[in-house]
């Protein structure tokens, strides 16, 4: 009963509302923290409109149209400002307005806008209270990338590494010791080598033979 008595009420609203009225109904706010968003334009019609222009408006003047649908009977059609990523879908007595990679600088008050095209006479909404749609920054995120090699195969590989670096390092000492142990056998070869006795004069006498005496031959 409850809820044939709001049929009633809504349905005695529209026969008072005058032919070809058009009322549209929008959600105060919309925050957007993922840059995306969704609209919705709810409206009233009873007229006898077949063709019809939904478009979806930016700033308190409605200056910037961001998006618009049109349909009729048989096709429907939309298109986006170039500024904006827009798309509207039409369902029954609602546009839905689909808003995607928005930024802070789109935060404003948006209006839609319903016009009953064809036939006669055009109609259109009185302007909305419109929504004001808060574009959140969203914080820059520095992921490290993530390494495609497994995590074991980096350990093997850098055990591998250490150990030829060990290994490099041990042969080049071993070398180093080697090379420093002829250095000092040769020096050792060398002292041990006899040197010539100092110069003499008489070279025919050694210096250890005694001297004759010459006078024991003198007679």
């Amino acid at each position: 009963s409850h809820m044939y008595f709001i049929n009633k009420c809504f349905s005695h609203f529209l026969s008072s509302l005058p032919e070809n009225k058009i009322l549209v109904a929008q959600r105060p706010l919309l925050i957007v923290a993922n840059k995306t968003a969704t609209l919705v334009c709810n409206y009233t019609y009873n007229g006898t409109g077949k063709e019809f222009r939904a478009s979806l408006h930016k700033g308190t003047d409605s200056a910037v149209e961001v998006c618009f649908i049109s349909w009729n009977t048989t096709k429907t059609s939309t298109n986006s400002n170039k500024e904006f990523n827009c798309q509207g879908f039409h369902d029954k007595d609602k546009v839905i307005f689909n808003l995607w990679n928005m930024n802070a600088n789109q935060t404003d008050i948006y209006f839609c806008k319903i016009e009953a095209m064809y036939p006669p006479p055009y109609v259109y909404n009185e302007k909305s209270n419109g929504t004001v749609i808060h574009v959140k920054d969203t914080p820059i995120q520095t992921q490290e990338p993530q390494s495609a090699i497994p995590l074991w195969i980096m350990v093997a590989v850098t055990g591998v590494l250490a150990f030829y670096s060990m290994l490099i390092t041990a042969v080049f000492i071993n070398y180093w010791q080697k090379s420093k142990n002829n250095v000092y056998h040769q020096s050792d070869y060398m002292n041990m080598t006899p040197r010539h006795p100092p110069y003499q004069k008489n070279k025919g006498y050694p210096s250890y033979a005694p001297t004759r005496d010459y006078t024991a031959y003198r007679s």
